[in-house]
């Protein structure tokens, strides 16, 4: 019985061993596994310090830049320091309103539900400008004959309502025309003239 045992036993032995020997291979493989994810980890964490670092020191020597030519453009004086400092003044209202008016245009394409046109499109509008700026002659061949006859017959056909449009039309630009002058000069009244000599 005593030799059974030891049979019995030495064969459990025998089937523990391989089991013992896949198990510590497979720790040693997960072992291995989860140092080279460490050195991994480390070797990103690194990466991304040197990343910041230089981000960093890239970000502070522009703001130097930047700061040291505001510092020597506000130093300039005269007209030009002025001019400067005029110019100055406006970038900031010109940034916001740009931006007003690009989220405007964004909302309004969306609203009317706007698409921009297609290439093709834009071709065949600039194909006879380009045409004209490659070949100058070509605007000759471009009006077709007979247009000025034709112009003439329209002009001698025309009804009292367009001719009433027309007039419209030349009253709204010549009072435009009027106001804009009026706005310019800053008066109500014509240019100052020379004084008149009496004799």
């Amino acid at each position: 019985m005593s030799s059974s045992r030891a049979l019995i036993r030495h064969s459990r032995n025998l089937l523990r061993r391989p089991q013992f020997r896949q198990a510590s291979t497979a720790e040693k493989a997960s072992e291995a596994a989860s140092s080279a994810k460490d050195s991994a980890q480390a070797s990103v964490s690194k990466a991304s310090e040197g990343l910041t670092r230089v981000q960093s020191s890239a970000g502070s020597s522009i703001s130097n830049a930047a700061s040291s030519a505001s510092a020597a453009l506000n130093r300039i004086g005269g007209r030009t320091g002025r001019a400067i400092k005029f110019v100055e003044s406006l970038i900031p209202p010109t940034i916001h309103y740009t931006r007003v008016g690009l989220e405007l245009a964004r909302l309004m394409v969306q609203h009317q539900k706007m698409t921009p046109p297609s290439i093709s499109t834009f071709q065949s509008f600039f194909q006879p400008v380009t045409n004209v700026l490659r070949n100058p002659r070509s605007i000759t061949s471009a009006i077709p004959e007979g247009s000025g006859q034709q112009m003439l017959h329209q002009a001698r056909n025309t009804n009292s309502t367009h001719l009433t449009d027309y007039a419209i039309i030349l009253a709204q630009v010549l009072g435009f025309f009027t106001v804009g002058e009026m706005i310019g000069r800053f008066k109500l009244v014509g240019y100052h003239g020379e004084a008149s000599h009496e004799h």
